[in-house]
């Protein structure tokens, strides 16, 4: 197998602009890895937040990118579940399935997949050297090498843009309220942040049965999204002390999803949830942003403070799951997309993002 030259969207700078760049060189696959030809990819604020500085991938320059779907057209040796032809999503946190964590029934916190290649060469480069794959699996980027583990096989009659978003927003959203939460029927739900993963926590409550929904976020653009979506109610940050109080007979919300990942509002869900009651970390912040508790409140109020990353999902058996909802009619993915671009256009998608404008902005590959 060749060495490949392949378009792709590089940070060079934190802070800059990306840079598309038609001369990456991609390597063939390895042993246990195989070559997607990226067929869509969603622009997540993920990516925002890696080019503006709160999350460290490491050195740059770095290829960005991590949410997509698209077709392998080649495997390294001892690849033995993923053949050339078959469709794919990619997992940016991919699951080894032997370690403990996998076989206790958490494999999205399982590393070992990304723990093995530390070290390992970037598989671009450029003139100048390696080129770092963001996240692992470098979505921006016409073609990808990754392992076979980062890859979920999907049934071809599933659109490829479709397939893209499940890679992240959607699972990460949806899987907070199934499986780390496990709203039950007739909940009441607040949900901090009503951009792209907050949709979908908000889509997943209503699939629950939760009765009240309750959107906040500072944009108005946003909270009217959210009430398309299935939010009973929907206010700005401000009010949404008196509105929970109006809602829910001062006792405060069942469980209280933030989806933003700052300390203020960390705070405000923890508030804003009522005494036994849930609060769900599903934002990802800075490590530096510190949310302060008393030993008082936490030993009193008996809520439960849980993370959630990546919809606490095995991707294997969830990925399916929720394409099996989207097309019983019960998830609305087409919905989310907000605008279709080529891959030169991806610094305005990371602009509308910034400014609040998109709910996903899906980049479409030749």
């Amino acid at each position: 197998m060749q060495e490949e030259v392949v378009q792709g969207a590089v940070l060079r700078e934190i802070g800059k602009p990306l840079e598309i760049n038609n001369q990456l060189n991609l390597r063939a696959p390895q042993a246990g890895e195989v070559r997607v030809a990226m067929r869509a990819s969603g622009v997540c604020h993920s990516d925002l937040s890696v080019q503006n500085g709160i999350f460290d991938l490491g050195p740059t320059p770095v290829t960005l990118g991590h949410e997509g779907a698209g077709e392998v057209v080649a495997v390294g040796p001892d690849v033995k579940d993923v053949a050339v032809g078959d469709h794919v999503i990619l997992v940016w946190l991919p699951p080894c399935g032997s370690c403990k964590l996998c076989l206790h029934g958490q494999p999205q916190l399982c590393n070992e997949v990304w723990a093995a290649r530390a070290g390992a060469p970037s598989p671009l480069t450029d003139d100048n050297g390696d080129i770092a794959v963001g996240f692992g699996v470098g979505a921006f980027a016409e073609e990808t090498v990754v392992p076979a583990e980062a890859v979920v096989v999907i049934d071809k009659s599933v659109p490829f843009d479709i397939a893209a978003l499940v890679g992240c927003g959607v699972m990460t959203g949806v899987g907070a309220v199934i499986n780390a939460a496990k709203v039950e029927p007739g909940a009441s739900v607040a949900v901090i942040g009503a951009g792209g993963v907050g949709i979908n926590v908000i889509q997943a409550a209503k699939l629950s049965g939760a009765t009240t929904i309750a959107a906040i976020d500072r944009l108005e653009s946003k909270l009217s999204i959210a009430r398309k979506f299935g939010a009973t109610h929907a206010f700005p940050a401000e009010a949404a002390g008196e509105a929970a109080k109006d809602l829910t007979a001062g006792a405060g919300f069942d469980y209280v999803f933030e989806v933003v990942g700052r300390s203020s509002t960390i705070r405000q869900a923890w508030d804003l949830t009522r005494r036994g009651g849930t609060t769900v970390i599903v934002g990802g912040g800075s490590s530096e942003d510190v949310v302060e508790f008393n030993a008082g409140e936490l030993f009193s109020s008996e809520r439960k403070l849980i993370g959630s990353i990546y919809g606490s999902a095995d991707v294997r058996v969830d990925f399916h799951r929720v394409l099996n909802l989207w097309k019983a009619g019960l998830l609305d993915l087409e919905g989310l997309v907000s605008n279709e671009i080529e891959l030169k256009d991806i610094n305005s998608a990371l602009e509308a993002i910034r400014r609040g404008e998109a709910v996903r902005t899906i980049i479409r590959f030749s």
